[in-house]
């Protein structure tokens, strides 16, 4: 079955891995002819100003030895700066050459290199994986139960999506499955955490897959796209944070705030002993998160003092 799916997904997205490559080089090409044309306009305004300095020095007085002197200062360094860019605009041109080149012979060569190393039986998994990660940004999987498929969209390097149609393998209930409560546990991570942060704390907080392996990312992208999980996105609004970062948004020390949490005054989520508190931002700027802010700022050295009297025993010495 492996063979069978890469022999397909091999068909499928050839071509557009190479239309991936040609936009990406000739996005290349187009920003190499901007910057050209930018040194240009330099070099036109840098000839401009050694003309000038040169006409000054023609027309200043030969006696006047102080007034030359820097006339002629002024004109050998206008010289220096049109040839520095001269030198830049050789440079420049030496790397756009190369990608004047069509690449696209090149590229339907390496497809067909790639496909005979691929099928290779010689091949390991591993390099294989390798191959998949430098072409692949993402893959999401998702699950067509009228017509018993897997839908797999692949996100491609470049820029192409293309979607891929398996049959959905049947099985019978087993004990591979992972239980409802770590899924709502890594629904809960994914608000502040990439997917490598999150595989780290399942795994130091002794969590195994349902087969009995360590969590990697690609484990944790796999189980959020099949539990429909979205993904962190750390280029977004953040409207979920950690403790630390919740502290410091009301300025108040994490310490203060933990004791609040402890006592059920602000609401947290905490799905491992060792990993991070999870806080809505909305409830930050609540009521309560502000009272707790304000009370704060009347004794910020002692946060003991924030405890409410129910618990006067719970810094006791004793």
């Amino acid at each position: 079955m492996n063979e069978a799916i890469g022999r397909e997904v091999l068909r499928v997205v050839q071509p557009a891995a190479i239309e991936a490559s040609m936009l990406a080089h000739e996005e290349r090409v187009r920003q190499k002819d901007d910057v050209l044309e930018a040194l240009e306009r330099d070099r036109q305004a840098a000839s401009y100003a050694v003309d000038r300095a040169r006409r000054q020095y023609d027309a200043a007085d030969p006696e006047n030895r102080l007034v030359t002197a820097e006339l002629e200062r002024r004109w050998n360094l206008a010289l220096e700066h049109v040839h520095e860019i001269e030198v830049r605009i050789q440079q420049h041109r030496a790397a756009i050459d190369p990608l004047q080149i069509d690449p696209g012979e090149d590229l339907q060569q390496l497809a067909s290199q790639l496909e005979a190393i691929w099928t290779d039986p010689a091949t390991s998994t591993q390099l294989k994986k390798r191959i998949a990660r430098t072409l692949i940004e993402e893959v999401l999987v998702d699950v067509d139960g009228s017509q018993a498929e897997l839908i797999l969209t692949v996100h491609w390097k470049g820029g192409v999506h293309t979607e891929l149609r398996l049959p959905r393998r049947r099985r019978g209930q087993c004990s591979t499955h992972t239980p409802r409560e770590l899924i709502e546990a890594v629904t809960v991570l994914a608000r502040i955490s990439t997917d490598d942060v999150i595989a780290g704390v399942l795994n130091r907080n002794g969590h195994l897959t349902g087969r009995g392996n360590r969590w990697t990312r690609e484990r944790i992208a796999s189980l959020r796209s099949h539990n429909r999980i979205p993904g962190y996105k750390p280029d977004e609004e953040k409207l979920w944070i950690t403790l630390t970062d919740a502290a410091d948004y009301l300025g108040i020390s994490s310490r203060t705030l933990r004791l609040a949490i402890d006592r059920g005054e602000i609401p947290a989520d905490h799905p491992f002993a060792d990993g991070p508190w999870v806080i809505s931002r909305a409830v930050l700027d609540g009521e309560a998160a502000q009272d707790l802010k304000q009370r704060a700022k009347v004794r910020p050295r002692n946060p003991s003092v924030l405890l409410s009297e129910n618990h006067p025993n719970l810094f006791s010495s004793t």
